[in-house]
């Protein structure tokens, strides 16, 4: 029994119980955002990649162009086949076609017919003979992109390493992208 006049009142313990709990559900849920926000990135990287190939495809399609792909650890850039010499050279005058650094923590894997290709983290030296024009060495992008549409067909994956997170891009022989699930992706 209480006595008359005295109100029930938290005590200390009870308000610092409190706070905690609370505190643990704010980390929770900031951590949660983080990481939501972390995946928004992979997907908007994924999507930037395949509407950089869908261009390249529709490019080489109306303007008679074949494309190439080099792909790195770290980003990508577009080269273009010119048939009078011969040789790949990266597209002039294209900003959307250029060198595209990925944002920090996203690394791509490529896999052609089902194999891992290791990747390079710089792009490679197009070098050319300044007599002939001819190019020097045997330069040679991941993928090509035909003047018919077609292409080669590939699996990407953009990660995070520290936390196994994926997004898959898979593309096939008559030029059809798709994004797939991350468990669909080789090791």
């Amino acid at each position: 029994m209480n006595a008359p006049g005295r109100g029930r009142g938290f005590t200390l313990i009870e308000i610092l119980v409190a706070l905690v709990i609370v505190g643990i559900v704010v980390s929770v849920a900031l951590l949660s955002t983080n990481l939501v926000g972390n995946d928004r990135e992979l997907d908007r990287e994924t999507r930037r990649l395949a509407a950089l190939i869908g261009a390249a495809r529709d490019d080489a399609m109306f303007q008679g162009r074949e494309f190439g792909i080099e792909l790195l650890s770290t980003g990508y850039r577009f080269v273009e086949f010119d048939p009078y010499t011969n040789q790949w050279a990266i597209v002039p005058d294209d900003d959307a076609l250029r060198h595209w650094e990925l944002p920090e923590g996203i690394e791509i894997e490529l896999l052609l017919e089902d194999r891992k290709i290791r990747l390079d983290s710089e792009p490679q030296e197009i070098r050319y003979d300044p007599r002939t024009g001819a190019s020097i060495g045997n330069y040679a992008p991941h993928l090509l992109i035909f003047s018919s549409g077609d292409m080669t067909p590939f699996e990407i994956a953009l990660m995070r390493p520290f936390d196994n997170a994926r997004e898959v891009l898979r593309g096939d022989l008559l030029g059809n992208l798709e994004f797939g699930d991350e468990d669909a992706a080789g090791s």
